[in-house]
């Protein structure tokens, strides 16, 4: 069965509907290990709303933090420490889809950021969104994860843009899912097109 952990080359670049269409793909299950902020609807919620499979489950994070904020910080407001060791991946016979919080070197604590909790047999997928800086980011997300060993895929999300597109995936050398295109929504209709459009990609992994 298949780890995929979901990050991102910075906040909201899509790593959530990313998430939704892989799950939605494998008929995985979720885990959303850190959230910080909208507790009352959360990424997990989301996941859920999203999905049109029955097998998937969604599994309850390590930590809830009521403020939106870099994890480190919104633990210390709710007075705690998030402790890596507590971060124990659920037990599942199925395919798991795990979701990052923010980018990948995210502090946890003055020492863990989300890099840490990456277990070495996960495979990687980065989710690219063209803005300016983006190329930078997604070089630099892409290098640590293959500095570290790890099996990385992208998606790109957005409108195509393909002098950035291209010189990404030539400068990695990374695999290439698909792309999410700028949508005026997403649904459950929408996120199976993309899992349908995706699956044959993912089973392959």
């Amino acid at each position: 069965m298949q780890r995929i952990f979901v990050t991102g080359i910075s906040t909201e670049v899509g790593k959530t509907i990313a998430s939704a269409i892989l799950v939605e793909a494998l008929e995985a299950d979720y885990w959303k290990p850190v959230q910080a902020g909208e507790l009352d609807y959360t990424d997990s919620h989301k996941i859920r709303e999203l999905i049109s499979n029955t097998k998937s489950v969604i599994h309850k994070g390590s930590y809830e933090l009521t403020s939106p904020m870099s994890p480190h910080a919104a633990a210390e407001i709710d007075g705690i420490r998030i402790d890596r060791q507590h971060i124990v991946e659920p037990e599942t016979n199925n395919h798991l889809i795990i979701e990052g919080a923010g980018g990948l070197l995210v502090p946890l604590n003055e020492e863990d950021t989300i890099l840490d909790i990456i277990m070495p047999n996960y495979k990687v997928v980065v989710v690219s969104r063209h803005y300016l800086g983006s190329i930078n980011h997604s070089l630099l997300t892409i290098r640590w994860l293959q500095q570290k060993g790890y099996e990385v895929s992208v998606i790109f999300s957005g409108d195509a843009n393909p002098h950035t597109e291209s010189i990404i995936l030539h400068k990695t050398g990374v695999s290439l899912i698909g792309r999410i295109e700028e949508e005026s929504g997403f649904d459950r209709e929408t996120i199976k097109k993309y899992a349908d459009r995706f699956r044959a990609v993912l089973e392959s992994m």
